[in-house]
């Protein structure tokens, strides 16, 4: 198991933890990277977007010409698609975008992902990231003490903090249960708490 030293919110040393070789130093898959990416986004989408067809808008079913006489090419209503305000023709209409992963693959991109952060050093482990107020000064003077240019913040839980990295852009706080491969991928740094670590290696542990 690998040997990572926890630090305190003051960037002093105050141990080390063993990390789990199931989670932290599984095979490196980034083929798989694209895959689940694309997932989630897509299941972010709404689908919602639609135009009206030829019969859903409004006006006359009334012929606009007579057949013949007029020297005017044959017609039907002015809810043709050539008319204003006439029907849409191949628009887009409401669908679901959901596409289907295996989980195994979804477990497998993320059991990847945050072992590469720690093949990269770009895993910090902290003793825990408990704030005494809701302040985002507090969590840019973390990213400038430790030299992260941007960092996913994981706890167990945590108000204070998530509510101090709504409006810093390059940090983002997540639960432990809400860890995904995107946000993971994001930021160039992963920290973790300790509690975040144990949550994390018992619910990917097969």
């Amino acid at each position: 198991m690998p040997n990572v030293e926890i630090f305190d919110i003051s960037r002093r040393k105050v141990g080390e933890i063993a990390l789990s070789d199931e989670v932290f130093a599984a095979e490196s898959r980034p083929h798989l990277y694209h895959e689940v990416v694309k997932a989630q986004l897509l299941s972010k989408r709404q689908g919602t977007a639609k135009t009206k067809k030829r019969d859903e808008v409004a006006g006359s079913t009334r012929k606009v010409l007579k057949q013949k006489g007029s020297g005017r090419s044959r017609h039907g209503d002015s809810r043709a698609p050539i008319y204003r305000r006439g029907g849409t023709v191949f628009g887009p209409m409401p669908r679901d975008w959901e596409m289907k992963v295996p989980r195994k693959v979804k477990k497998a991109a993320l059991l990847s992902a945050l072992s590469d952060r720690l093949r990269e050093g770009h895993l910090l482990v902290i003793e825990t990231l408990t704030m005494d107020a809701i302040k985002t000064k507090k969590v840019v003077e973390f990213l400038g003490r430790f030299e992260l240019s941007s960092a996913l913040l994981v706890d167990v839980t945590n108000r204070e903090l998530s509510l101090s990295c709504r409006n810093v852009p390059t940090a983002k706080y997540l639960s432990s249960k809400g860890l995904n491969l995107f946000d993971v991928l994001k930021y160039d740094h992963l920290v973790l708490t300790r509690g975040a670590v144990e949550a994390i290696e018992g619910a990917m542990k097969p």
